[in-house]
C-alpha cells in the first residue's frame, strides 16, 4: 500500500498540489512567526547578549534592563575585592526625551553610558574600538543604523536629550532595543544627561579569571548584599526574556495566534486533501471491490498525507528561509535555533497527519456499488 500511496501522489499530483501548498503556507507561517517572535523578544536581551562579562550586578529584583535603578558604589567594591574577579566595568542606563526635528516630535529614548576604552565589555560585540573612541568626543552618541530612518537624522547632526544637545558620532549594528531606540554614549556623557544627577550607575559588568567559577563567584557576591543583585550573564538574559515574553502577556497572545495558525492550516489543508481522496474515489472502490478492506484504504490516505506534509514542510522550509534572510537585510528582528525549526516542523506534520485523519471520512462513499453507476 506505501508504494500505493506514493505512485498516486505523483501521478495525481494536481489534486494533492493544493494540500502541499496549504501545508507549505502553514508552515511558513509557523516559523516566520516564531523567527518574529524570538526576534523581538530576544532584542529585550540585547544588552547582554552582545556584551562580555560574567557576572552583572544590578538593583534587587530587577526582571530586565529597562527596569533596573541606580545601585551603590558599594557593589563595585565588594566585586573588587573578590580574589577571581579581573576587572569591573560600570554601565550606566537612564531614560531619555529625544528632541531631533520637529517633524518627527520627541522619542523615547535609552541612553547607555558604556566604558569607551578599546577592550571595553559593554557591547564588546558590536562596538569597534574605532566606535568607541568616538564617543570620546564630548556629548557625542552612536545609534543603531536602523534607527536612522525613525530619529530623522543622519551622522554629523545635532539633537537634544534631556535638554542637552548631543551629536551623532557614529552608527553601529545590532544595537535596537525593545520598546524604544538605543543610544550609546560614555560614562561621562550619561551622567550630564541623567536629569537625577546621583553619579550611581545602574548595572556592574564583572569579568572573572575563569569564566567556569562564575556561579561560585555569584554565590560569594550575593551573600550579606541587600542593596543589589547579581546574576550571571546567562541567567540574566534568560530573566529579561521571560519577562517579556510571559510577565507582560506578550507570550500568551503568540501562544493564542500559533493555535489560530495550526486550527486553521488543519481545516484548510483536510478540505483539499478530502476533495483529493474524493476526486479518486472511484480508484478506492475498485480496490474495495478487489479485496482491499478499508484498513488498508485509511493506511493509503495517511501516507498520502504524510508525503503531503513532508512537501510542504520543504517548501515552506525553503520560503521562510528566503524570508528571514530579507528581514535581516531590512533589519527586522529575526531569529531562528534548531529547536525552534523542529517543533514547528512537528506542527507542521501534526496539521497533515490531522488532515489526513479528516480526509479518511471520504472513503465512506468508497462503495463498489459506485462502479455500476
Amino acid at each position: 500500500m506505501v508504494p500505493l500511496a506514493r505512485k498516486t501522489l505523483v501521478y495525481e499530483w494536481r489534486r494533492f498540489l493544493p494540500s502541499a501548498l496549504a501545508v507549505a503556507f502553514s508552515g511558513l507561517l509557523l516559523l516566520v512567526q516564531a523567527a518574529l517572535v524570538f526576534g523581538i523578544f530576544n532584542s529585550a536581551a540585547v544588552y547582554i547578549k552582545k556584551s562580555g562579562g560574567d557576572l552583572w550586578l544590578g538593583y534587587p529584583g530587577t526582571q530586565s534592563i529597562e527596569l533596573g535603578r541606580p545601585i551603590p558604589r558599594e557593589a563595585e567594591i565588594r566585586a573588587l575585592m573578590d580574589p577571581e574577579v579581573v576587572r569591573v566595568e560600570p554601565f550606566n542606563w537612564i531614560d531619555g526625551d529625544w528632541r531631533g526635528p520637529a517633524d518627527k516630535g520627541g522619542v523615547s529614548v535609552f541612553v547607555s553610558g558604556v566604558d569607551t576604552r578599546a577592550d571595553g565589555m559593554m557591547f564588546g560585540d558590536v562596538l569597534t574600538p574605532a566606535l568607541r573612541a568616538k564617543l570620546d568626543e564630548p556629548d557625542g552618541v552612536i545609534v543603531d543604523r536602523a534607527d536612522l530612518t525613525k530619529l530623522g537624522l543622519n551622522v554629523g547632526d545635532q539633537a537634544v536629550i534631556n535638554g542637552h544637545r548631543v551629536r551623532i558620532v557614529g552608527v553601529g549594528n545590532g544595537l535596537r532595543a525593545l520598546g524604544g531606540v538605543n543610544i550609546v554614549t560614555s560614562l561621562a556623557t550619561s551622567h550630564r544627561l541623567d536629569s537625577n544627577g546621583s553619579g550611581e550607575v545602574a548595572y556592574y559588568l564583572v569579568k572573572l579569571r575563569d569564566p567556569d567559577q562564575a556561579n561560585q563567584v555569584r554565590a560569594r557576591l550575593q551573600a550579606g548584599a541587600q542593596r543589589f543583585e547579581v546574576w550571571t550573564r546567562t541567567a540574566f538574559a534568560r530573566r529579561a526574556v521571560t519577562y517579556w515574553m510571559l510577565e507582560t502577556g506578550a507570550g500568551v497572545g503568540v501562544l493564542f495566534l500559533a493555535v489560530v495558525v495550526f486550527l486553521v492550516g488543519a481545516v484548510i489543508t483536510s478540505q483539499t486533501l478530502m476533495g483529493a481522496v474524493a476526486g479518486s474515489i472511484r480508484e478506492y472502490a475498485t480496490l474495495h471491490a478487489l479485496g482491499v478492506g478499508f484498513g488498508a484504504l485509511r493506511h493509503v490516505v495517511l501516507k498520502q498525507a504524510a508525503w503531503v506534509g513532508a512537501f510542504g514542510l520543504v517548501v515552506g522550509g525553503l520560503v521562510t528561509a528566503l524570508v528571514v534572510a530579507i528581514a535581516r537585510h531590512r533589519d527586522v528582528p529575526v531569529q531562528l535555533d534548531l529547536v525552534t525549526v523542529a517543533v514547528c516542523a512537528v506542527l507542521v506534520m501534526g496539521i497533515a497527519l490531522v488532515s489526513g485523519l479528516m480526509a479518511v471520512r471520504a472513503l465512506r462513499h468508497a462503495d463498489p456499488a459506485l462502479l455500476l453507476r
